[in-house]
């Protein structure tokens, strides 16, 4: 018994097992549990799904409704095959800890119950469990981890260093990370839903100033800019002086135009250039030595010349 409860626990992740009970807790006499008793040994048992609260404590905004519904599309099939977590609460009912996706799932896959593991923990254990359990997860987006991070500072009152040491980070990964929380709120959306990456995000932090940052991320995002050209594109406006001494940011080719010059290039041989605005420009052929002008000149007047 005790190796399949080790064996539960570390399938929450490497820092839930300092935060969970090591040996049973009675409930409150005040919290009559209906359908379920409460035990300490880590056993699963089936909880009716609509006698689960969801958790106050949750750090994730977004679940991917695609994902949602492969795993509501397994559980149909296979069963819940990993317990979620949960917490007797007054009235015979239970607050979620882990496992909201599993729980939710579970709903729409239309199961009148979920295989549970309940604990007897306080408010702040069960807020601390969530976090770090989320923490732990590879497809937290950067924001939800920032403000997961900035939850754990700022209600346990957790330096970075016991940060790191409970959920098994960096610490220079948390310190960038609780960075963005200094971003505008509208940039913070950006990387939220992936118009900007962290790398982006961390890039736009040089600048300090709210309204440059705004700005400059509606620069990045209107050209497409890469991690790196966002890079120099900051430096550019920190340093001003040194942009004469770069090349500058081209505009995106339409897609016409670049269709145009890649079909002269393979029909020249010879790099082609057009720069085109508004329908009006010119297009610049290079060639390297005078036999590739010869043969420019033998495709464009043949033997006229």
């Amino acid at each position: 018994m005790q190796v399949t409860e080790n064996i539960k626990r570390k399938a929450l992740g490497k820092g839930l097992e300092s935060l969970l009970p090591t040996r049973p807790v009675a409930p409150p006499a005040t919290q009559a549990l209906t359908s379920v008793s409460v035990a300490g040994d880590g056993t699963p048992r089936e909880i009716a799904v609509d006698l689960i609260d969801r958790n106050p404590y949750q750090t994730r905004s977004h679940f991917d409704e695609a994902q949602l519904a492969e795993l509501a599309a397994s559980i149909t099939a296979t069963g819940v095959v990993q317990p979620i977590l949960v917490r007797p609460i007054a009235n015979g009912r239970f607050q979620l800890i882990a496992g909201e996706r599993r729980w939710t799932a579970s709903q729409r896959a239309g199961k009148s119950t979920v295989p549970a593991i309940v604990r007897s923990v306080s408010d702040q254990q069960a807020m601390e469990i969530t976090v770090v359990e989320n923490l732990q997860r590879a497809d937290l987006n950067p924001m939800e981890q920032a403000r997961a991070f900035e939850r754990l500072s700022r209600d346990f009152q957790m330096t970075q260093e016991q940060i790191a040491k409970r959920t098994g980070k960096d610490r220079t990964s948390i310190a960038n990370s609780l960075r963005l929380l200094k971003l505008p709120k509208d940039v913070q959306n950006k990387v939220e839903t992936g118009e900007l990456s962290f790398g982006h995000a961390r890039a736009l932090l040089a600048l300090e100033s709210a309204d440059l940052i705004q700005k400059a991320a509606q620069k990045v995002l209107a050209l497409t800019l890469s991690v790196r050209q966002t890079e120099s594109y900051v430096q550019n406006l920190l340093h001003p002086e040194r942009e004469q001494k770069q090349p500058k940011l081209k505009e995106p080719l339409d897609p016409n135009v670049r269709e145009a010059r890649d079909l002269l290039q393979r029909a020249l041989g010879l790099k082609v250039v057009i720069e085109d605005k508004g329908g009006r420009g010119k297009v610049t052929i290079e060639y390297s030595n005078l036999e590739g002008f010869d043969a420019l000149m033998m495709r464009i007047v043949g033997d006229e010349g």
